[in-house]
């Protein structure tokens, strides 16, 4: 599986002819190594969605009126179904979508949710990725929470954590998510993007190296390979 950051949150994922794009911040972000006209020339699988923040949500709608899915949870599904994406899935936190892609799961996140015209979000999540025989945790924006230990009983080939600070768990809080996560790889996001952002990813990768995590630092518009 290559895995591209594209700034901020979003991330997309590719094995083989499949590609899934996670929280599609472009359009509005200072980071975006891309412009949404370029994104929207993609053949995607599926757009993920874990929570309705704008600089989580961003440009979804512009994918899922175009046909892409939209996968997320009921109140994100929905809201994107009553915009004009008719092919989003809305599902819940727990539930599992398979596609011939893979699968997705929705796990707890400890943040809060809503659209940028201010209707409910939903809970927010996180999201456990299965692509290519592979299995990727996306956090989401989250604080460390023990069951988090639930989550890495899976198998983590690897784990892509907020650690910017402020909104969510900074560089040294994420680090310690590592010892429930047990990730092969970690990747940080959510952090510079913003002047409240301010949590220094050489602090999380020297705080999960020092446990034998492969941790890798990316700029946007970098790709890495599991």
């Amino acid at each position: 599986m290559n895995i591209r950051f594209l700034g901020h949150s979003t991330f997309l994922l590719q094995s083989g002819e499949h590609r899934l794009l996670i929280d599609p911040f472009i359009s509005g972000n200072p980071t975006s190594p891309v412009t949404l006209d370029e994104a929207l020339t993609w053949k995607l699988s599926a757009v993920l969605i874990s929570h309705a923040h704008g600089d989580h949500w961003g440009d979804a709608l512009a994918f899922g009126q175009a046909g892409t899915p939209i996968i997320a949870t009921a109140e994100v599904g929905g809201y994107a179904q009553k915009h004009g994406a008719a092919n989003a899935v809305a599902m819940n936190i727990g539930g599992t979508y398979s596609a011939d892609w893979g699968k997705v799961t929705l796990t707890p996140a400890w943040h809060s949710s809503s659209f940028p015209d201010g209707t409910y979000g939903g809970m927010p999540t996180g999201l456990v990725i299965e692509l290519g025989g592979q299995r990727v945790y996306f956090a989401g924006d989250t604080c460390l929470f023990s069951d988090m230990r639930l989550i890495g009983d899976r198998g983590l080939d690897a784990a892509i954590l907020p650690v910017g600070d402020h909104f969510t768990m900074g560089p040294q809080e994420a680090a310690r998510t590592l010892e429930l996560l047990r990730p092969r790889v970690a990747i940080p996001m959510h952090f510079g993007t913003f002047p409240p952002l301010t949590g220094d990813p050489q602090v999380f990768k020297r705080d999960g190296e020092a446990q034998g995590v492969d941790v890798r630092i990316l700029q946007p518009g970098e790709t890495t390979e599991l």
